[in-house]
């Protein structure tokens, strides 16, 4: 299914789910002979400088007014309930990767090229490991400029193992943190890769306890961290690690009560609350994304259980935003998902009726939403933006009325 809509989005006058995922919950979630660049580009202080700067002379040229949605389906991607496609990365240069589930509820990972507008742009990969049976399989969620291609698998037995690979994705260098749980659901979950190939993402131990990690080419050294106070650490997925080497995610507390964290690349780690977060279990603050500025996007859970975004600038200061159009009851409102260069930041809202659909919200705080063509009206149904590009193109899924998922590509 390949569908291309252009027009000009709805301008909303004013402006949880979390992206930590577990093999249990990614389902829901829909809910490739190029070696891995073995060296580290990341160490190289004055590139990624000028990398960055040249990244905000180009978003700051302006992109096209008018807003273009295409929408898509791997092949095999099953068509029952609860499978299909979901776009999860994407890189500046467009390059879109996420998974499918097909009729047999196994993930495979997919890679898509050049606006992802016909069959020829798409390649399918597994990790030779990854195991066959329902919810285990190939799951990718994030992907650089060189195209290193980061994710994770579900073994026969229901493990874990980080990956990390680049097309052709015929090598495949699995990352397991040495402190990793090898019971059914239990491993190494990576879910996020740098311009340097850095990869941060988090871990289950023998106790079923989660904590975050971060390791860099060749991949053979892992740090493992938590926050003060966690009984249980997670890192966001996508675009939840900066080319600082600043990593940003939620650790639970004792209670129950979810929290936000950013450890930059010396170890430190900022602990902080939205004011309005709830703190009983359940609640609390989530975020999703950093940028390559500091800026960090995500929301927070208030008392009723109701979303709102925020956006957290590099030295502390928050903003908090809704939706206009989101809805007031408990597990509706406004949900961030990803921040990019500029300071635009993506995601979701769900309306009074339990349906989903997408936002953008300028830096000046000027929200647009929209909808993928195709996308359910019923509760649970709708568009669920992933991830932007630095330049702002969108890429996430939708789910349709008969609540099969699809993948689609937005550019401004």
């Amino acid at each position: 299914m390949y569908d291309v809509v252009d027009g000009t989005s709805n301008a909303v006058v004013h402006a949880v789910r979390s992206r930590d995922q577990t093999p249990s919950t990614a389902s829901n979630e829909f809910q490739h002979d190029h070696a891995l660049h073995e060296s580290n580009p990341g160490g190289d202080m004055d590139r990624l400088q000028g990398y960055k700067a040249a990244s905000v002379v180009l978003l700051a040229c302006g992109l096209a007014s008018a807003q273009t949605i295409t929408t898509f389906s791997i092949p095999g991607a099953g068509t029952g309930a609860g499978q299909g496609t979901g776009g999860f990365g994407i890189n500046p240069q467009g390059t879109v990767v996420g998974s499918y589930l097909d009729d047999n509820n196994v993930f495979h990972g997919f890679q898509c090229v050049s606006g992802c507008g016909s069959l020829s742009t798409i390649t399918r990969y597994d990790a030779p490991d990854a195991g066959t049976g329902a919810n285990q399989g190939t799951i990718s969620f994030s992907i650089n400029p060189f195209g290193v291609v980061v994710g994770y698998y579900i073994d026969a037995n229901n493990v874990a193992h980080g990956f990390a690979t680049a097309p052709p994705f015929k090598k495949f260098t699995t990352l397991n943190e040495p402190d990793a749980g090898q019971g059914a659901g239990q491993g190494t979950f990576a879910g996020n890769v740098n311009l340097g190939g850095e990869i941060a993402g988090y871990y289950i131990d023998a106790n079923s306890v989660a904590h975050g990690f971060v390791t860099a080419p060749p991949y053979r050294t892992f740090t493992s961290y938590d926050p003060e106070g966690s009984v249980n650490t997670f890192s966001a997925i996508a675009s939840a690690l900066n080319t600082e080497g600043a990593v940003t995610g939620t650790y639970v507390d004792a209670t129950g009560a979810l929290h936000a964290y950013v450890r930059v690349a010396d170890g430190k780690i900022d602990e902080y609350n939205v004011k309005g977060a709830g703190t009983g279990s359940g609640q609390g603050t989530s975020p999703s994304s950093i940028d390559d500025l500091g800026g960090i996007a995500g929301n927070y859970i208030d008392p009723s259980g109701v979303n709102h975004g925020f956006l957290r600038r590099r030295f502390g200061g928050i903003t908090t935003f809704n939706v206009s159009d989101a809805g007031t009851s408990s597990g509706q409102g406004t949900i961030p998902e990803g921040i990019d260069l500029l300071g635009e930041i993506t995601g979701q809202y769900i309306d009074s009726n339990g349906v989903n659909h997408g936002f953008v919200r300028s830096r000046s705080g000027a929200i647009t939403t929209f909808d993928a063509p195709g996308a359910g009206t019923g509760a649970g149904q709708g568009t669920l933006p992933e991830t932007p590009s630095m330049f702002g193109v969108i890429t996430g899924q939708y789910i349709d009325a008969n609540n099969v998922h699809y993948g689609f590509l937005r550019t401004p």
